[in-house]
């Protein structure tokens, strides 16, 4: 189908409106004047169906929980999607034949998934991102430029901590953030990266970039890299403290994606950090 592009008030749906992220994604566009929530998916099991979509925030939206995909996009021109990679890839398929842009925040991807992404963003805009938070994507610029003034005499080391509901390990941002300092400071990705040290290790390989993950409680999202010298370190740390953070990030992306036809982008697109 083709897509025309649309003007505000933009219609958005959310896939996974009953979780944690799904909730905050429908406060903020209940909040936002240019942006209108007409869809709210969940899963066959969801105790939420036939539900109001703002029931768990105490508002009302107008909007039912269904689990039906192509219901719950029927009137959509966005889908917001912070699920898990095969409840996403499902509603590609949807997205993609019905002309709805999707902004995915969901991480875990494997290869062959990822192509499938890229095949659907031929027929639709699509914003695709480990991390909404305008925040970590500017961080993520700065270590860009760090990693490549430090990429001599440094080691880096990557630190992550999430809450315990988490399911994949290093976190999707993490990844992100491991894949731009080794190809700022011309090391292998991700040949160079140690993801687990237990025993007798030996001694650190200068080129190696090592991950550290933390899971626990109900932190949202922390994230360090750090640049260790003789005599210095370098530390460059995001902390999130709400994933409202995220859902805002999220409303950016669509007003990006209103501009565009097709083609995949991500938040360094949305938020014009590219080099020149």
């Amino acid at each position: 189908m083709s897509r025309q592009p649309p003007s505000p008030p933009y219609r958005i749906a959310v896939a996974g409106s009953s979780g944690r992220m799904g909730r905050m994604l429908i406060e903020a566009i209940m909040a936002a004047p240019d942006c209108l929530l007409c869809g709210a998916l969940d899963r066959a099991d969801s105790a939420l169906l036939g539900q109001d979509a703002g029931a768990p925030l105490g508002l009302h939206t107008g909007v039912e929980v269904l689990a039906d995909l192509h219901q719950g996009l029927r009137d959509a021109d966005f889908l917001i999607d912070f699920t898990r990679p095969e409840a996403t890839l499902q509603h590609l398929q949807a997205c993609a034949s019905a002309g709805v842009a999707m902004v995915v925040g969901t991480t875990g991807f494997d290869a062959a998934a990822r192509q499938r992404i890229e095949a659907a963003a031929e027929h639709i805009p699509l914003v695709l991102s480990p991390n909404m938070s305008v925040g970590v994507n500017v961080v993520l610029k700065l270590l860009e430029q760090a990693a490549r003034a430090l990429a001599q005499g440094f080691d880096i080391e990557v630190i992550e901590a999430h809450h315990r509901h988490k399911v994949d390990a290093p976190s999707g941002t993490a990844l992100k953030m491991g894949e731009v300092v080794a190809r700022a400071a011309g090391r292998d990705w991700p040949g160079d990266a140690v993801w687990a040290r237990h025993g007798h290790t030996g001694e650190r390989a200068a080129r190696s970039i090592g991950f550290s993950v933390v899971r626990g409680g109900d932190i949202v999202g922390d994230h360090t890299v750090l640049f260790a010298g003789t005599g210095e370190r370098v530390e460059i740390t995001h902390k999130s403290s709400s994933r409202a953070t995220y859902a805002e990030g999220s409303l950016r992306a669509v007003r990006f994606l209103a501009t565009r036809s097709s083609g995949l982008y991500d938040m360094h697109d949305v938020l014009e950090l590219r080099q020149p």
